[in-house]
């Protein structure tokens, strides 16, 4: 690796994603990728520039024969660019040349493939295709020194791999960054508690509820039961998706806070899943008030306050 260069202006995927000289070195070492892997890979250079293109080209026609791979290459100038890069990257793996800028190349191709949306399973398909048609110039190249062939195939295996590491690692921050930004944009969703009636208050929650987020609904539902003096709090979770012990357990804590200011909580929208995957983590929520849907919730709250439901004949419906 070039230790003059500074990461940051230069390499900035390197920079983002925090990978170090140090991280690749690593990374090489466990591969046991050195200097004579290197030395072997520049010997066959000659011969990879030979190949590089018709590979490339044969490897996108067998890809673009599935109709599921079609669909993230909409046009020819996208297909053509895609390409190119391929080349330009596969003309590089036996250059002998595995600095930081080979590394901050070997991102940009990942980072590519991502963004169109590709899926893992067709864009690993790739390095198979590769390493199964250079065995067959390796050895047709080398038929006379065959050892010499299964070497230098061996050292490309080996960066190929690192590579390969490397372009997963760009799949999932790119995913793990798109998760933290809708996180993000979830805990700035308001989420208002609702006045329905006197005494009587309705929090909606949708979306994932982690954490973080569970304790700014806390705090909300806390300061409206003070402002509003209410008695009786429903906290529809209908559409959180998944509830852990974490925020299981949060809730639990809103509820004993509730009840310390006088309110009681009824918890409703358990769906079976969460219901089954609470139990199965040995979360009790017998203190809580449960209903199966937030109809069912206002009713008990309705009861809780002293309130008659009257049928629309008029007469009073018994309590």
């Amino acid at each position: 690796m070039n230790g003059d260069r500074k990461p940051g202006a230069e390499w900035p995927l390197m920079q983002e994603m925090g990978i170090t000289e140090r991280e690749i070195a690593k990374r090489q070492a466990f591969l046991e990728f050195g200097d004579e892997d290197m030395r072997k890979l520049a010997g066959v250079d000659e011969l990879a520039q030979t190949y590089a293109d018709p590979i490339i080209e044969a490897f996108y026609q067998h890809l673009l024969s599935f109709e599921e791979a079609r669909a993230f290459f909409p046009n020819a100038e996208l297909v053509e660019r895609v390409k190119r890069a391929q080349k330009a990257y596969f003309r590089r793996l036996t250059q002998g040349q595995y600095d930081q800028a080979y590394i901050e190349d070997r991102l940009k191709i990942g980072a590519v493939h991502e963004r169109i949306g590709l899926p893992v399973n067709l864009y690993l398909g790739m390095y198979t295709f590769y390493l199964r048609a250079v065995a067959a110039h390796f050895f047709k190249a080398y038929k006379d020194a065959p050892e010499r062939a299964l070497e230098a195939y061996l050292s490309l295996m080996k960066v190929v791999f690192l590579d390969i590491g490397l372009a997963i690692d760009t799949y999932i921050y790119h995913r793990e960054q798109l998760i933290r930004q809708q996180q993000e944009a979830m805990r700035e969703l308001p989420t208002p508690v609702l006045q329905v009636r006197d005494r009587l208050l309705i929090l909606p929650i949708v979306g994932a509820l982690e954490s973080h987020r569970a304790r700014q609904l806390t705090e909300q539902l806390l300061n409206s039961i003070s402002t509003t003096r209410a008695k009786v709090a429903i906290l529809d979770i209908t559409g959180v998706p998944i509830v852990d012990s974490k925020v299981a357990n949060h809730l639990l804590q809103t509820v004993s806070a509730a009840r310390l200011m006088g309110a009681t909580v009824i918890l409703t929208g358990l769906s079976p899943s969460i219901a089954q995957a609470l139990v199965a983590l040995g979360v009790d929520l017998s203190p809580v008030k449960t209903t199966v849907d937030l109809q069912s919730g206002l009713e008990e709250a309705e009861r809780l306050l002293g309130y008659r439901l009257s049928p629309v004949g008029g007469e009073t419906a018994p309590m």
